[in-house]
């Protein structure tokens, strides 16, 4: 099966698009081509892909333009973006729009004639778990992911400069908009928190490991389950939330639900830093609930099946290299 997946908002190493989702098709032994802003990012695209590079956020011409490039040999086409179903190409395999924020049941019934839709009910939302993460530390709190007003840049840094009289770092792995870059790089530049910018999936989680917390403060609007939550869950640590992440949390009990506010995060921090026994419990639930439902190779083969049935092709056989790489 050949599948085009296409994004011209996120970055191309998105762990749902790239990590997830693509690694699970070339796995199996289909054939993936990627349309997405690889110069904005200033990304390589993996070897394994034909690649399409697209300017991030482009008008609808040059995007049906990509599309077209991308799909023109495809038996089913990925897009990420809604803004891309505006975009379509009038030749076209099958198309599959993988839902990214909360949308309307209008929106998505509209959709469903055009499309076949992915949701959380489809494919859940997942991440890499660890085996054996170790325990919750004290001495630093984390925040992996994108870095703009909306997902609390401003209140991150606030929380940054009331821990540090209280012994606590916080590390921020991600990438930023560009109105946030100045106030973080000044951030750094005093010492409040250190800022990694963008760092692979694998070592993006690895870093996290033996946290305090991992931190997930969005404002109102920002819409759906941040898959950051996921990831802290699988790496065992305590969650603090604003309430976009609370089904997880709740469900888990793993953590702390607060409002978007920098007391409301400090005081959820600071209790977590005073029990060791907390945190420790925290993060031994969260990572039992995100083994036992949220581990995507457990995922990845029905989602795979999927696809393969919505672009009406047969399941390859995988190679001997792919096989192993995969037993691994």
């Amino acid at each position: 099966m050949r599948v085009c997946v296409a994004t011209v908002v996120h970055h191309p190493e998105d762990a749902r698009i790239m990590h997830r989702q693509i690694g699970a098709l070339l796995d199996a032994g289909h054939e993936v081509t990627y349309v997405a802003p690889f110069t904005h990012y200033n990304v390589t695209p993996a070897p394994r892909l034909t690649a399409v590079d697209v300017a991030r956020d482009p008008g609808s011409g040059r995007a049906r333009k990509a599309l077209r490039r991308g799909a023109r040999d495809a038996d089913l086409l990925v897009v990420h973006d809604h803004r891309l179903l505006r975009a379509l190409p009038f030749r076209r395999p099958p198309v599959v729009w993988d839902v990214r924020e909360d949308v309307t049941g209008a929106r998505l019934a509209r959709a469903a004639r055009r499309c076949h839709v992915i949701t959380p009910d489809v494919v859940p939302e997942a991440t890499l778990v660890s085996p054996a993460p170790p325990p919750p530390g004290d001495r630093r709190v984390v925040h992996i992911g994108r870095l703009s007003a909306g997902r609390g840049v401003h209140e991150l840094i606030g929380l940054a400069r009331r821990l540090v009289p209280h012994g606590i770092r916080m590390d921020l792995i991600g990438p930023a908009d560009p109105a946030a870059r100045p106030l973080l790089r000044d951030a750094q530049r005093v010492g409040l928190l250190d800022w990694f910018g963008h760092v692979p999936l694998r070592h993006a989680l690895r870093m996290a490991e033996g946290a305090l917390a991992g931190l997930s403060l969005a404002a109102p609007e920002v819409t759906g389950l941040p898959t950051k939550v996921l990831d802290y869950l699988g790496r065992g640590l305590p969650v603090v939330t604003t309430p976009q992440g609370a089904a997880v949390v709740d469900r888990a009990g793993c953590g702390f639900v607060v409002p978007l506010d920098v007391e409301a995060a400090l005081d959820a921090v600071l209790d977590l830093k005073e029990s060791p026994e907390l945190r420790r419990t925290l993060g031994a639930r969260g990572h039992a609930h995100a083994r036992a439902h949220h581990h995507w190779p457990d995922h990845a083969p029905a989602f795979v099946a999927r696809m393969e049935s919505w672009a009406d092709a047969p399941a390859p056989t995988p190679s001997f290299a792919v096989q192993s790489r995969s037993a691994g």
